[in-house]
């Protein structure tokens, strides 16, 4: 029996829309003399951690950053031998196979210090080490008041032969918000922590920038910049002005279905829209099930045949429907959920504001077992 497939939905993403983002976050950063990371974390944000990896160093970037250490090493796996941080760990982590792979690691405890110069050790390897120090966001970091006492770890395992400290870092809770408060008393927390670093005979570099401090706060740059969303196309800080990002990512599925229903014929579980007039429905095999989220029900509109029409009725686990008025529609017409918005069709941020998040969660969502990836860029 001939296996089918299971996908009804997909997403394609714009290879060169990716280059565009990272070449322009790059040209940013160099003004400041600063390189760039970019992050593919979360499987490239929902992108595709290696074609983005790819595509950003293609474009301008030098080094790439994850959260965990499987996400280093199926890169490392991919043949890709750039320069790659990885600064999130848990109980258990193997630092030996990160190690082993050229994976420079975060450490913001002594136990996570004390761990990687192990694994450099038992492989004869200089393990390079990125120092986080947690400067207000409290999260991951390391406390101000054990600071100093890292600090003079890291130097002595530095001594020793067995690490390099390679960076002192920190992330910004409000950066997104340009001029709150909190970004230039924590900008000030980290230069005395760097200072501390340096105090103890270390020479590390400086990674404080995340995209939206990326876009807004040059003097934050230092040697190294992070950017995430930006890199996709999604605007940080969309109110501070246009910033030239263009969405990578565009969600798409296919009529299968069309019919005809008069005055009076309600649409899907509940009965919330009931057609006023006689009109044209097309049925679109996505649903909640593949990253459509119910809570659009009523509140959204997709791209087809030519203009942005409204979904009527409930979004289902498997289904949506269409409300295509009088115009002519037929089974196999594309449908975009969301892409880059050129031509009005609707995009990613907007399913957020409407959904109350942000579209960072909308991207990294949609990659689903019944969606599939399709990267595309223009011949060269």
């Amino acid at each position: 029996m001939t296996e089918q497939p299971a996908h009804r939905a997909d997403l394609r993403i714009d290879v060169d829309a990716l280059r565009h983002n990272v070449a322009l976050l790059a040209e940013r950063a160099q003004r400041s003399g600063a390189r760039t990371m970019v992050v593919v974390k979360s499987d490239g944000y929902g992108h595709g951690a290696e074609v983005v990896a790819r595509a950003a160093l293609d474009a301008g970037a030098s080094a790439l950053g994850v959260a965990a250490i499987g996400e280093a090493l199926r890169l490392r796996a991919a043949g890709i031998t750039a320069p790659l941080l990885c600064w999130l760990h848990v109980p258990g982590d193997d630092f030996d196979a990160a190690v082993a792979a050229d994976v420079e690691l975060a450490a913001s405890s002594a136990a996570e210090l004390d761990a990687i110069a192990t694994a450099a050790h038992a492989r004869s390897r200089v393990a390079k080490v990125h120092l986080k120090i947690d400067t207000g966001l409290s999260r991951n970091g390391c406390p101000p008041e054990l600071w100093p006492a890292l600090v003079e770890r890291a130097a002595k395992a530095q001594a020793s032969g067995v690490l390099e400290v390679a960076a002192v870092w920190s992330h910004l809770a409000c950066a997104d918000e340009p001029g709150h408060p909190s970004i230039d008393a924590q900008a000030a927390r980290f230069q005395d922590a760097y200072e501390q670093a340096r105090a103890a005979g270390l020479t590390p570099i400086r990674h404080l920038a995340n995209s939206a401090a990326l876009l807004t706060r040059p003097d934050l740059h230092f040697e190294l910049v992070r950017p995430g969303i930006a890199a996709y196309g999604l605007d940080p800080v969309p109110h501070a002005g246009d910033h030239g990002l263009v969405p990578a990512m565009t969600f798409r599925s296919e009529v299968v279905l069309t019919k005809r229903v008069g005055p009076g014929e309600s649409v899907s579980y509940g009965h919330l829209w009931t057609a006023d007039r006689e009109c044209t429905l097309a049925l679109v095999p996505v649903g909640y099930a593949d990253g459509v989220p119910r809570n659009l029900s009523g509140r959204m509109d997709v791209w087809l045949a030519g203009r942005r029409r409204p979904v009527v009725g409930r979004v289902c686990m498997d289904q949506l429907v269409v409300c295509c008025d009088d115009d002519p529609v037929a089974v196999g017409d594309e449908v975009v959920l969301f892409g880059p918005g050129e031509q009005g069709a609707p995009t990613a941020a907007e399913w957020a504001d409407k959904l109350g998040t942000i579209h960072y969660e909308i991207v990294t969502g949609m990659f689903r077992p019944r969606v599939t990836r399709t990267p595309t860029e223009v011949a060269t």
